[in-house]
Formats: C-alpha cells, structure tokens, sequence
C-alpha cells in the first residue's frame, strides 16, 4: 500500500488535509471511496481500513474536515479554538462543499472506475446528506455507527445548542453539551474505566483515541448547532425520496451502539429509506459491539463483511464491465 498526501484548497483558503492510500501495484485499482470520519477525531484512524481496501483494489482517499485534525488551523485569538469548530457560521455546508468538490476531483483523476462513499457518525450524516444529490454518480453508499430522525429529546437538544451559543459565544465549549451527548452514552457502560467507553469493548483502542491529542476534544457550540440541524434535516421523507432508487447502502453498527439508541435510530433509518423506495440496502448489527465497530474487538469480521458488500455491489460490476 502506498500513502501520500493531496491538500486541497478550498474556494474560501481552507486547507484540507487529504490522505490517499492506493494498491502497491497500479494496475490492481479497480474502485475508489472517499472517508468522511466522525466528529471529534480525524482521517489517519482509518488507515487499517484503508490497507484492507486497498488490498482489494480501492484507491482510498479521506480528509479531516474542518475543525478537526490537521486541517484545523490555530486562529490568532486562541490557539485551540479551531479544534472542534465547523465554523460561526454555515460550517457544515462548507464541510458538504468539501466532499463534493473532493468527490468531482477524485473522480477526475480516475475516471470510469466506481466510487463509494463511506462515512463514519458524523461523517455517515454527511454521508445521509449528500445522497441526496449525488447519489447517481455512485457506485454504493457506506453508513457506519450513523443514526436516524432524532428523538424529542434529541430535538430538544437544538434549543438547548442554541441557549449555550447565546451564553458563550460561537467558539464556546459547552458542558452541558458534552453531558448531554458523550457523557450520557458512557454512562450505559458504568462503571467507567474511561471518558469514552462506548466507543468499544477493546480497551487497547480506547486508550489510543484518549492519547491521541485530535481525538475526544469538545466541539464548539455552532458545530453542535450544525451537526443537530442537519440531523433534523437529513430525516425528512422529502429529501430522502431525491436518492436514487437501486443504490446499494450498506448500514452497520454495533447492537450496544448508545450513540443511536442500541441500533433503534437505524431501525427507524431503515424503515424510512424503505418508505420512500429505497431497494437496495442492507445492514447488520454487531452483538455487544459498541460505537466504533471498526475499533472494536471483531473487528476482522466487520471488515470481511464490508469487503463482502463491496465485492458484490460494486466490484462485481467492475469485473463484469472489464
């Protein structure tokens, strides 16, 4: 596998960080995926999955979207403020903008080949949004540890991101948010050895997102204004009828994933992609796995049954238009 790194300047300065990992051989490409990772952590976690990709014959390209990792630039008022922080304003369409014109970019560069998308929580939302117009230039569509309409609570969350906005500034850290969110998946795996035990049952992993100074940072009051619209946004029936019918989407997560209610915001994501004439998704749930089933302790088998998906769906149809 060879990696190296493609910066993008977006149309507004931003500089991404883009990391592509491709087969040894060149001649073996036979696909392309783009990774959208999560909030709070950045692209370089995906690299196991990217070498068991890459062995299949997928050029892999991911970027760490604004505010988070080293696409996150410090501002000359507080050196820390931009991790975590979309933007004050209209951050998460500039992240959308940023897929999109990574997506035309890297189909340029290989043209004819199919192309997946794959995205990981909040990275899946972006995912769930994008589909909604660029679902007929893709070969498939991957939607890891994602979730479905918000429950009232969750909705109530949007005022409440608001309240915290007014009281400390767009920029602000909220604990309230945090509590609210984060805080209340660990506390279904108490007692707590750590802050983030509901990302996995492989203690090793857990301890490595701790360590690592671009993961488990607190996002900003407008990023929590963002990201919970968008969830809001991505539910409706009106939006998602706009996907292509026959896309292959491929939905897995963790049966104990606390981030979607145990697997129950994907049971009402599939239900709803289902109503509106959605043929060609499929999904599995992982017993006792937690958020981050590609960290977790099978993952071997999370990464096979992706491979699995991908051969059948995509990679048959490359080896059949050949």
């Amino acid at each position: 596998m060879r990696k190296t790194f493609v910066p993008h300047t977006a149309t507004d300065g931003t500089r991404l960080h883009v990391v592509r990992w491709e087969p040894a051989e060149s001649e073996k490409v036979r696909a392309v995926m783009h990774i959208a990772h999560g909030m709070a952590e950045h692209c370089g976690r995906y690299e196991r999955l990217a070498e068991a990709l890459t062995k299949a014959g997928f050029v892999v390209f991911a970027n760490d979207h604004r505010g988070h990792g080293k696409t996150a630039q410090p501002s000359a008022e507080d050196n820390a403020s931009a991790l975590g922080h979309l933007g004050d304003e209209g951050g998460w369409g500039a992240a959308l903008g940023d897929l999109r014109a990574l997506i035309r970019k890297e189909q340029a560069e290989y043209p004819g080949l199919p192309f997946v998308l794959f995205g990981h929580s909040m990275g899946s939302f972006m995912v769930q949004e994008l589909l909604f117009d660029l679902s007929d230039v893709l070969a498939a569509a991957v939607l890891s540890g994602s979730n479905g309409k918000p429950t009232p609570i969750a909705a109530a969350g949007r005022l409440v991101a608001r309240a915290e906005k007014l009281r400390l500034g767009a920029r602000g850290h909220s604990k309230l948010l945090t509590a609210l969110s984060f805080d209340t998946f660990n506390k279904a795996f108490a007692p707590n050895r750590t802050g983030f035990d509901w990302l996995s049952r492989d203690e090793a992993e857990v301890d490595a997102y701790v360590a690592d100074s671009h993961c488990g940072f607190p996002c900003s009051t407008a990023t929590w204004i963002e990201v919970l619209d968008a969830l809001g946004r991505i539910a409706l029936p009106d939006l998602q009828r706009r996907i292509r019918k026959d896309l292959p989407i491929y939905i897995f997560s963790g049966a104990r994933d606390a981030a979607n209610g145990n697997t129950s915001g994907l049971v009402q994501l599939l239900g709803a992609y289902q109503r509106v004439g959605l043929r060609e998704v499929s999904h599995r749930f992982y017993e006792g796995a937690r958020h981050e089933v590609l960290n977790e302790t099978n993952r071997d088998e999370v990464t096979r049954d992706l491979l699995s998906f991908l051969d059948q769906k995509v990679l048959c149809d490359a080896r059949s238009t050949s």
